[in-house]
């Protein structure tokens, strides 16, 4: 009995097989074309897998080929020579896509009160729209807002930590915010 069970399971699998093959054909399948890989050359600015086609201009071309954050020493406002290269590459970018409006939010994680981070979270955000202004963006398409400790990105104790709210993020927008 355990035999014909065995035999008819056969059976049934192999029925089912060369019912799924004549269902396909291999015209099918050669007409049913990939796009092409774009080629990897070990470089650093390769495109990211997945990331190939965003298009020139648009937040994603901002976000992955550009950069939106710029970070700070403590209790500091002070552009470094990294901070004002990204504000280089923003610039750049902002003046050859015209449309877009720039909001840079501030932010503070560092020695001090409540209103004194709001203060030098604002300080930050000015710091790089005048940097962004002296390199050729018009001032009426940005504006700088300081969140003091709010929005953290991480609450820690680590100063290796802490430095990641010690920045300013610049969020391309098509519209000013409501006041």
């Amino acid at each position: 009995m355990s035999a014909m069970i065995g035999y008819t399971t056969r059976l049934a699998a192999a029925a089912m097989l060369l019912a799924l093959t004549a269902c396909t054909s291999t015209t099918d399948i050669a007409s049913v074309e990939e796009p092409a890989p774009v080629p990897m050359t070990g470089q650093t600015n390769d495109p990211a897998p997945g990331f190939e086609n965003v298009k020139g201009g648009s937040e994603e071309d901002f976000i992955l080929n550009v950069g939106r954050r710029i970070y700070f020493t403590q209790d500091s406002a002070a552009l470094d020579s990294v901070a004002k290269a990204t504000l280089d590459n923003q610039a750049a970018w902002l003046v050859n896509n015209p449309g877009w409006l720039l909001k840079l939010q501030g932010f503070a994680d560092d020695s001090g009160s409540a209103s004194q981070m709001e203060v030098l979270s604002q300080k930050r955000a000015d710091a790089a729209m005048a940097y962004l202004t002296s390199r050729g963006v018009d001032a009426g398409r940005m504006w700088a807002k300081g969140y003091g400790k709010d929005r953290e990105v991480r609450d820690c104790e680590d100063r290796s930590c802490k430095v990641q709210n010690r920045r300013v993020v610049s969020n391309l927008r098509t519209q000013r915010d409501a006041p």
